[in-house]
């Protein structure tokens, strides 16, 4: 287990005025980070936020933001949340998606989000793996290789938090993640489990994994596509037994052997294989150009953008804000430092190692059995990590509750305040499966109402039915 590096904490001008040599911030030895006068005015005043860097080591500097919660800070959970890529900052979700201040005027400024899940809740954003956003290396050799390394980086960064922060150590914790987050989230979560059981540094009080339009067990989830473009709600072939999805069955099975495969032997070569022919074969053919592939029930001029993100007007918008020098001083950032809501090199390294057709859900059945919940959710309008595929994973997952949960039946997930029916539960034990009426891959986004409350009750142990 890595012993994180420990650092000094100050106020950015604090360092230099108590008299440290500025050599040491250049070194990582000591790294000033936050500011909270300053990085509040970036967002609503009435709670608690900090930002800026904790060093995992003396080359890893990794970037944060922290909002403690508008209800009761001392007695909610502390969530992690983590958008996925890989290469996304989780930026994107607090600015877009979930957070107390949303992305307003073309990048110029925000605005207050009444739909927060820190309406409940304190939340760390974190920009992770390091290169990603605002997170740096300063030395290039100690670039992120996958999603283990990964998820040391980001036990360590816990451990940091929670000793400068003593008095969150103590509430129930809850690791949250979107997209390829699904792979990363069962990654983190079985550090810290193992580290708990042996007793390593601060405990971390695991209460629960949240998986948001995950991918987690590719096996399963890529050759759901078929089914999911020719037979979903939102198929975009009008024949199931047309040439088109003829051919993307029979690619289907060849994706699904070399992804076991990969499994079985994880070399670079088998899950990079593994990897490229499941994206050339299922994923590109379907990547039509006048649709958002992150929600079908719109258009987007698809063949311009480089990610599907950019289907949305306001995620250009992100990178705008925090690229305005204000904002990079205000939250204990470098003016020089750049910042990509995206790092397509890391994407395509991680990619060309086939990180995104490893098993990272048998991670989890031995946290769920040990007690920790799992909550997976999709948008049923999200082709990229469709709903179906979702669902198949969680209940093929072999966990004492596997047999309970096949016979689960799905009900109808009513919002306590309306009484709209807002989507399907299925629950038995610690594992519930939402799927979420018209909303895509960022559901918090789509259905913002509708995922605080499912945020809501999940934090308090509420069942949806």
């Amino acid at each position: 287990m890595r012993i994180p590096v420990l650092v000094l904490f100050l106020g950015i001008a604090s360092a230099f005025e108590l008299g440290f040599p500025s050599n040491w911030i250049s070194d990582g030895i000591v790294q000033a980070f936050f500011n909270s006068s300053d990085s509040g005015r970036l967002c609503e005043r009435s709670v608690t936020q900090h930002s800026g860097y904790l060093n995992v080591s003396e080359s890893k500097h990794m970037f944060f933001r922290f909002f403690e919660s508008r209800s009761s800070p001392s007695t909610d959970p502390l969530v992690l949340w983590l958008n996925g890529g890989p290469g996304d900052s989780s930026a994107v979700g607090l600015l877009f998606e979930l957070g107390p201040c949303s992305i307003a005027s073309e990048g110029r400024t925000t605005e207050s989000n009444p739909y927060s899940w820190t309406n409940h809740a304190n939340i760390i954003f974190l920009d992770q793996p390091v290169d990603v956003g605002f997170s740096y290396t300063s030395d290039p050799a100690a670039a992120v290789k996958g999603c283990a390394e990964a998820a040391q980086d980001v036990y360590s960064f816990l451990q940091l938090f929670l000793q400068q922060f003593p008095q969150y150590a103590g509430l129930p914790f809850h690791v949250a993640g979107e997209s390829f987050g699904g792979i990363y989230v069962p990654h983190i979560a079985s550090v810290i489990w193992n580290a708990n059981k042996k007793g390593l540094s601060t405990k971390i009080n695991l209460e629960s994994v949240i998986l948001a339009n995950g991918i987690t067990d590719p096996y399963i989830q890529i050759p759901s596509i078929v089914d999911y473009v020719c037979t979903g709600p939102y198929a975009i072939y009008e024949d199931p037994k047309g040439p088109e999805c003829t051919q993307l069955r029979s690619s289907a099975s060849t994706c699904q052997l070399l992804i076991k495969l990969c499994n079985i032997f994880p070399t670079e070569f088998t899950c990079g294989h593994a990897g490229s022919y499941c994206r050339s074969r299922l994923f590109q053919p379907n990547m039509k150009p006048d649709l958002n592939w992150y929600d079908l029930r719109k258009k987007c001029d698809a063949a311009h953008i480089d990610r599907p993100e950019r289907c949305y007007e306001q995620t250009p918008w992100v990178e705008t804000y925090m690229n305005n020098p204000k904002v990079k001083t205000a939250l204990g950032v470098d003016a020089e430092r750049s910042f990509k809501s995206f790092n397509m090199d890391m994407n395509r390294e991680f990619n060309a190692r086939g990180e995104g057709v490893k098993n990272a859900a048998k991670l989890l059945p031995e946290l769920v059995d040990g007690g920790v919940r799992l909550l997976v959710y999709a948008g049923q309008a999200d082709m990229m990590a469709n709903y179906m595929g979702n669902e198949r994973w969680v209940e093929n997952l072999d966990t004492k509750f596997k047999s309970q949960f096949a016979a689960a039946e799905a009900l109808p997930w009513k919002l306590q305040e309306s009484n709209k029916v807002a989507g399907k539960v299925r629950s038995a034990g610690n594992i519930t499966f939402v799927t979420v009426f018209e909303a895509g891959h960022m559901v918090a986004h789509d259905q913002p109402e509708a995922a605080l409350d499912l945020f809501t009750r999940w934090m308090s142990n509420v069942p949806l039915a």
